[in-house]
């Protein structure tokens, strides 16, 4: 299983937001962009209005581990943050409501690799 590379620096994060494309599925929003440096790199921000810190840290497990699911189709030479629409209520975060959200925005971005 291959480990997953995440953004970590503030500078990082803003990079994506302000130069990357937004993908918008039902609960999170997606900013994708080209990194040119041959591996993905995951970001996830949750706003600390949403709700406390056990449920942000649930809803950023449910949107790690539906990634780490679908990284082995996905293209190479991107960076990606993943943030929770203000407007859903953190507490109807649910796995298979984010993966049904990440699929449709990855299919959208023509992320997935050619058969």
């Amino acid at each position: 299983m291959k480990h997953t590379k995440m953004l970590k620096k503030n500078y990082e994060f803003r990079n994506v937001l302000n130069r990357g494309k937004p993908y918008f599925g039902k609960y999170i929003v997606v900013f994708i962009k080209k990194n040119n440096k041959g591996e993905n790199f995951l970001g996830i921000a949750i706003s600390s209005k949403l709700g406390k810190a056990v449920k942000r840290n649930y809803v950023k497990r449910i949107i790690r581990e539906n990634y780490k699911n679908t990284e082995k189709q996905l293209k190479i030479g991107y960076d990606m943050v993943f943030l929770w629409k203000k407007q859903k209520d953190i507490r109807q975060a649910c796995y298979s409501y984010v993966e049904k959200d990440i699929q449709k925005i990855f299919e959208e971005a023509k992320m997935f690799l050619e058969e």
